[in-house]
């Protein structure tokens, strides 16, 4: 079948500037304000458009008493009727479903509601990080790519195999060995990882009961079969640095009895750095400011350090059998340490996943008393080991954020150096600098200690109508949907859905080769791009 393309929204300015290794990307020299009554489009670099493949509005080939449409629940109309009033009992908006991750494959012979269909090959799961019923009820979809707009958005999966919800999912990955999309729930004590087959409908299955619950966000397969994973748990404000959090959130890896069952047991473990001072950098339960303000958190953030890195075993399904626990606390009792909201990860490629590198969100707050010396507007981190399974590395920032590049969310690798890095950096961020969120591309082998080396903005994000309206409603009591859009889901992939095509392994070359490239526009309109070259010739 031919691939559907719909017409681009895409306004491109020019400013000379470029990535290291081959992806060039023209700087975009400014966000785009946050102008009050105001909707703005997106602006992208010249050599780059984006192309709507899926929009919330759309309604699902199969949709269920709870969620319709690919980004709006059953719950309410679309768009709400002037006048109307929010209550406990009526929403005057259905609740946005939030596509956040995507997962790009290549496969043969799949089905879906109509059994008549012939869906195509080309397809683009991913979870949903909000539902109806105050964020209970979650879903996968699969978009499908080659397919008529009857058919374009699956609802995969709106129920475990247990028969509960599923819940609301925020990261998502292919792991070829298992053979199962593994996907992410980020909400603390309650959240976890969960295992979702390709077959429609999809089997999910929770495997809490070996990686346990924590508030999961990033997730990525090593090539020994390895779960490395990311946590987004927000800390406490500090006593007296009420504009900063404690950090409160670490990086685990999860290493399977058997990496084709993972369900089968194995060993959580979270990443441990000592600090400067020869000694381990922890979380303390009562000195919050301490914490944040700590010399830990500053050498951490500090350009040049290469931190001593070692992972601890916090579980063991062989000794520890397979019930539920509280992967937070127990990473804390032993002595992991926690960052301020790590949220997407990634193995640069050609380095023998030697080389793990992830996000850190940081307070999403101008006025931070951390500041960018103890990690307040986050960073971009490098994880180097000898490989996957080694037990020991060491740990440096590539990047550390500031005013301009803060809220660094989800990531992906565009070719062996340039890392596609977006922020989400909040409607009170927003408000704050003047300025949307923004897409970048770090140059994983540049110095940017240096005042004069910058990360290249490829897209300047703008504000469609659904979320200017969202942002008027926002703050009426009992309306449940956010405000300003949110860059997510950027996604570099050729769909290899194979041990070979394991992310991370081949080095990308957008564009060329079945190689593409995929973000959501979450919130607002929640609609999902692939990022097409301007010029198709």
């Amino acid at each position: 079948m031919k691939r559907l393309l719909l017409a681009s929204t895409a306004l491109l300015v020019a400013v000379a500037a470029q990535a290291a290794d081959g992806v060039h990307f023209t700087h975009v020299e400014k966000a785009n304000p946050r102008e009050a009554g105001k909707t703005a489009a997106d602006v992208l670099s010249p050599e780059i458009a984006e192309v709507p493949v899926a929009t919330g509005a759309m309604m699902l080939e199969n949709p269920s008493d709870r969620i319709a449409y690919y980004g709006y629940g059953s719950d309410g109309p679309l768009s709400p009727v002037p006048g109307d009033v929010q209550s406990k009992v009526h929403n005057v908006e259905a609740t946005k479903t939030e596509p956040d991750k995507n997962t790009y494959l290549v496969l043969d012979g799949q089905k879906g509601a109509d059994e008549t269909y012939d869906y195509g090959t080309h397809f683009l799961f991913q979870g949903h990080e909000n539902g109806p019923g105050g964020g209970v009820f979650g879903a996968l979809t699969r978009v499908n790519l080659d397919a008529d707009e009857a058919h374009r958005v699956t609802l995969m999966a709106s129920e475990q195999d247990n028969g509960k919800p599923v819940p609301t999912i925020d990261g998502s990955t292919f792991d070829p060995f298992a053979k199962v999309l593994l996907l992410t729930c980020e909400d603390d004590d309650k959240g976890g990882v969960y295992a979702a087959t390709l077959d429609f409908p999809s089997k999910v299955t929770d495997l809490s009961g070996v990686m346990g619950r924590a508030g999961y966000e990033g997730v990525q397969v090593a090539s020994d079969g390895s779960v490395w994973l990311v946590e987004d748990v927000g800390g406490k404000a500090g006593e007296t640095a009420k504009n900063a959090k404690q950090p409160n959130s670490f990086v685990y890896r999860f290493v399977p009895t058997d990496k084709a069952d993972l369900g089968a047991g194995g060993k959580l473990q979270v990443l441990q750095v000592v600090g400067s001072d020869g000694e381990a950098i922890v979380f303390h339960k009562d000195t919050r400011d301490a914490d944040i303000m700590s010399a830990g958190m500053k050498a951490l953030h500090s350009y040049g350090a290469a931190l001593k890195a070692r992972w601890v075993t916090i579980h063991d399904t062989a000794k520890d059998a397979f019930a539920e626990f509280d992967a937070n606390a127990a990473a804390k009792a032993a002595g992991g340490t926690p960052f301020k909201r790590p949220e997407n990860a990634q193995f640069r490629p050609d380095t023998g996943f030697a080389e793990y590198y992830f996000t850190e969100t940081g307070d999403t707050n101008a006025k931070t008393e951390a500041g960018a010396e103890f990690g307040g507007f986050g960073a971009v981190f490098k994880l180097v080991q000898a490989s996957p399974s080694a037990d020991e590395g060491t740990i440096s920032p590539v990047i550390v954020g500031d005013v301009e590049h803060t809220g660094f969310d989800n990531m992906a690798f565009a070719s062996k150096d340039a890392l596609l890095v977006t922020e989400d950096a909040g409607d009170k961020l927003h408000k704050q600098r003047d300025a949307l969120d923004s897409g970048w591309v770090v140059d994983v082998t540049a110095d940017y200690s240096k005042p004069d080396v910058k990360p290249v903005r490829f897209l300047a994000q703008g504000r469609d109508a659904a979320a200017l309206l969202d942002t008027e409603i926002n703050g009426g009591e009992g309306f449940q949907n956010d405000g300003d859009n949110e860059i997510t889901g950027i996604h570099v992939s050729d769909g290899d859905a194979t041990v070979a095509g394991l992310i991370g392994t081949k080095v990308p070359t957008p564009f060329k080769d079945g190689w593409r490239v995929f973000y959501t526009h979450q919130h607002g309109g929640n609609v999902t791009y692939e990022i097409v070259p301007a010029d198709p010739s």
